[in-house]
């Protein structure tokens, strides 16, 4: 625990610091430099290290996060009631495929015990999702787990969970939409995931507008024949709940446990085999953020990711809003000016959507933020970047797509910042480890995907210590570096990936999908 007094300063040009004693310093404090507190300034908040006259740039990571409203003097309490957020950046003019990524040694030689898929993919876990066509059907599938969890996984000590792939879509909605696409096909590719061996089974009311064959059109569904070859089935694994044969709600259970079994069976099969960390497709995602997410946690993230690209594996970043002010930054590090004009135009069609809803960007910071120390989305921003890392951005993925073999290296996927929706939208992309980081705290977890959990500040490790898997507080209270914290997260990556539960697997905590869906309702 830090004793005395220590602020971070995250660049040279920096005009604030942050505060990194755990409940803050209190007025009158003097800093190393000399400085003395004008007031008390909260655990994550800034202070200003020089006096800021009004309509002075506030720098932190050297970017104007704001504009100081009145004179402030050096050793105040700089927070977001004393400062103007700079205006977004424009969509036009912006640098692309401008920064060349520093060349990096490639990674040989780490290995995972995975499970191979008939596609080509690799699990990390041994799960039977049951995909549902509609909402309508949620109380049946999830009363229809629990049973299978109780009375069948126990017999089946090589599948590792059963889930309900439960939604709150499939009728109601505008089917025929354009952007209908995004959740229809979010649905499809998460029942695809890795996790899931290619175990595809479906529960159907029957009377939805989100039939079965449009959610699973033939051809999509990749299994092993007896050579191990790939190829179809002929039929989709269908229980519909209005079949004449269905009398009473037992009658509905029995036949998806029945089913079940024939999958059970199949993906008992299966056994972990070595395979090399480029089968590795992370998802990273902030989420309860603070001040510390872009000195601590996120930059141990872009560290680990820069590891991980090396080793030839897939990272995913997302989090429209949460990048969107640091816009010019990605465009400039795309592989190729494609990559960067296909950012362009996912930046561009979320700006419309929020437009369409009437949404100001800044209402991304949630109270919990500010109170965490980050003023606006701007600063928000700056931090949430760092988890990308500093590797060529060498892909760009719409909401609900699918990743393809050849897309690999450091990818941007485009999601809303929700954390459920953004967790949602990378288990469709083909995520198989998943890391999150976060300094307000937050118990989130998937039950399709396992979670590492990256607490920003010692003080939330030490009271989560149950929940958070790594502490990468220890960067600020100078115990360990982003390079030594980069490294154990890539170790404890290689380890998850094997089998060895986080602690969201040990508390069995997840939540339910949420799935984007920009088409109206009817």
């Amino acid at each position: 625990m830090i004793t005395s007094p220590l602020t971070i300063q995250i660049h040279e040009a920096d005009n604030v610091a942050i505060v990194a004693n755990d409940g803050g310093l209190p007025e009158g404090t003097v800093l190393a430099s000399g400085l003395v507190l004008r007031n008390h300034v909260p655990q994550g908040h800034k202070v200003a290290l020089v006096d800021l006259p009004a309509d002075a740039a506030v720098l932190r990571y050297n970017v104007p996060i704001g504009y100081a409203l009145q004179d402030i003097p050096a050793g105040s309490w700089v927070h977001e009631r004393l400062l103007r957020m700079p205006p977004a950046r424009e969509l036009e003019g912006l640098p692309m495929a401008t920064v060349k990524a520093p060349a990096q040694a490639p990674l040989e030689g780490y290995t995972f015990q995975g499970y191979r898929n008939a596609d080509g993919s690799v699990g990390t876990r041994n799960i039977l999702a049951i995909t549902q066509t509609v909402q309508c059907v949620s109380g049946v599938v999830e009363f229809a787990v629990d049973r299978i969890k109780r009375e069948l996984l126990p017999k089946y000590p090589n599948v590792d969970d059963v889930v309900g792939l439960e939604h709150t879509y499939g009728c109601g909605v505008a089917i025929d939409a354009p952007d209908a696409v995004i959740p229809i096909r979010t649905v499809r590719n998460i029942s695809l995931n890795p996790n899931f061996g290619g175990e595809v089974m479906v529960v159907s009311l029957g009377c939805e507008k989100l039939q079965p064959e449009r959610l699973m059109p033939p051809g999509v569904i990749p299994i092993a024949d007896q050579r191990g070859e790939s190829a179809t089935p002929e039929a989709l694994d269908v229980v519909c709940l209005q079949d004449a044969k269905h009398v009473g709600f037992m009658s509905m259970i029995d036949s998806v446990m029945t089913q079940a079994t024939v999958h059970l069976e199949r993906l008992n099969q299966r056994r972990r085999e070595t395979v090399p960390a480029s089968e590795l497709v992370v998802g990273v995602q902030c989420g309860g953020s603070d001040a510390f997410s872009g000195v601590t946690a996120n930059p141990t993230v872009g560290f680990c990711a820069d590891l991980l690209v090396r080793a030839g594996a897939t990272v995913m970043f997302s989090e429209n809003t949460e990048v969107r002010d640091g816009i010019a930054q990605l465009t400039s590090r795309a592989s190729t000016p494609e990559v960067a004009e296909a950012m362009v135009r996912e930046m561009a069609w979320y700006d419309a959507y929020l437009e369409r809803g009437s949404v100001d960007r800044s209402a991304n910071t949630t109270p919990g933020n500010k109170k965490g120390g980050l003023s606006n989305i701007v600063e928000k921003a700056m931090g949430s970047i760092v988890k990308s890392g500093s590797s060529a951005i060498s892909g760009v993925l719409s909401p609900g797509n699918k990743l393809t073999r050849e897309q690999r290296g450091l990818i941007y996927a485009a999601t809303p910042a929700s954390d459920f929706i953004c967790g949602t939208l990378q288990l469709a992309a083909g995520m198989n480890l998943h890391v999150f980081t976060t300094g307000r705290g937050t118990p989130y977890g998937l039950a399709e995907c396992p979670v590492i959990k990256v607490a920003t500040r010692s003080d939330l490790a030490r009271r989560w210590h149950d929940l958070m898997d790594i502490n990468a507080g220890q960067i600020a209270d100078g115990e360990k570096s982003i390079q030594e914290m980069g490294w154990e997260m890539f170790r404890l990556m290689l380890d998850v990936a094997s089998g060895r539960k986080t602690w969201a697997e040990h508390h069995k905590l997840h939540n339910a999908l949420v799935l984007f869906n920009p088409a109206p309702v009817t």
